[in-house]
């Protein structure tokens, strides 16, 4: 899924530019539609279902029972444990395929996602992103990630080395704000061209660009 036209992706490329224009640091925007799959997740709400329909088959089974005499004509038919255990087995695997495909529709799918987890996701992703993309690639190793990930409505800003000792990782919080007061209203691209201005603030603060300076990394966004 895009969510930046070409406009979009333009606003972003000119404000990485300009940012880095009194700066030796190196900024990185990744926007990403997700930063997991989530499949543990969903195998689990649909285990857990299957199983909280068998326990209530077992713990009352006759309400079960007797609407299947009903359905399908019974005469007080005679349960043999066989079809006792088939049933339950049925009514488990019938619940697990049901909550999995309920699951495919992404809106809920990422509601059942507990937040913490989706943090904890967004985070090690966005790590991982800025290790392949940026980390160490820089000359005075100054890269700076704006990572986005738009299903789970998170965002991260992960600093090389040389940034983080410098630069508290609370002093990033102000560009994060600025940045996501646009994003929740939409504003996506506006979003990420406010967070990038204040990232260059800061980095300008503490490393100014040198003349003999050289653009190491791209300006463009990466859409992942």
């Amino acid at each position: 899924m895009s969510y930046l036209d070409d406009a979009g992706r333009q606003l972003v490329s000119e404000a990485v530019t300009a940012a880095e224009s009194a700066t030796s640091g190196e900024i990185v925007t990744v926007l990403a539609d997700r930063s997991d799959g989530y499949t543990d997740v969903a195998l689990l709400w649909a285990a857990g279902a299957a199983f909280t329909a068998m326990s209530v088959f077992a713990a009352f089974p006759l309400p079960f029972l007797n609407a299947w005499d009903a359905a399908f004509g019974g005469w007080g038919h005679e349960w043999t444990t066989g079809e006792l255990a088939s049933m339950v087995i049925a009514l488990g695997l019938i619940k697990f395929v049901a909550v999995m495909l309920v699951q495919q529709w992404e809106p809920l799918k990422f509601v059942l996602i507990p937040g913490p987890l989706k943090t904890i996701r967004v985070h090690n992703q966005a790590v991982r992103q800025f290790k392949v993309g940026a980390e160490r690639r820089t000359t005075g190793r100054t890269g700076v990630m704006i990572y986005l990930s738009m299903r789970e409505h998170r965002a991260e800003i992960v600093a090389d080395e040389t940034i983080a000792a410098k630069v508290p990782a609370e002093v990033w919080g102000e560009a994060m704000g600025d940045m996501l007061v646009h994003i929740r209203k939409g504003r996506v691209a506006e979003g990420l061209a406010v967070g990038i201005s204040d990232v260059g603030h800061v980095l300008a603060g503490h490393f100014p660009r040198g003349g003999d300076d050289e653009n190491e990394l791209p300006d463009r966004l990466i859409e992942v």
